[in-house]
């Protein structure tokens, strides 16, 4: 009874891990929120994976990786010198939105929607900083 009860919890864990490292959702937080692209090889051949042992897992793991976007490559690695996001800061620190979109847009392609209401801006502190060691230097 003991041998099959340490069976049976064995095969759980490696159900639920291999369930945990085949989502390129967990593999790849970055990626989500894309909405089409060439799919990862690497992730869909994870998902498949889990997909032959665990059929309703590994259909699991591919629903979530088409809905976050995770399973597409994405097209290109895009940044903006910090430099150059300073020009969107204020005199009195606050950030000129339209100018940021503006930048981002210029340097990226991209249009983000800074604009949105279901925007979440976060405040942080100096305390917030010193917390982690760092200094203001806007």
């Amino acid at each position: 009874m003991r041998t099959r009860t340490r069976v049976i919890g064995g095969v759980l864990a490696a159900a639920l891990f291999t369930q945990l490292s085949a989502c390129g959702t967990l593999l790849y937080p970055d990626r989500r929120g894309q909405i089409e692209g060439r799919i990862d090889p690497a992730v869909a051949v994870l998902d498949a994976i889990g997909l032959l042992f665990y059929v309703i897992p590994g259909l699991i793991a591919f629903g979530i990786d088409f809905a976050t976007g995770a399973i597409y490559l994405p097209e290109g690695e895009y940044s903006v010198a910090p430099e150059r996001l300073q020009e969107a800061v204020g005199e009195d620190g606050q950030i000129d939105t339209a100018r940021l979109k503006a930048i981002i847009e210029a340097d990226t392609g991209r249009r983000l929607p800074l604009d949105d209401p279901r925007l979440i801006r976060h405040q942080g502190s100096l305390e917030q900083l010193a917390a982690y060691g760092l200094r203001p230097a806007a």
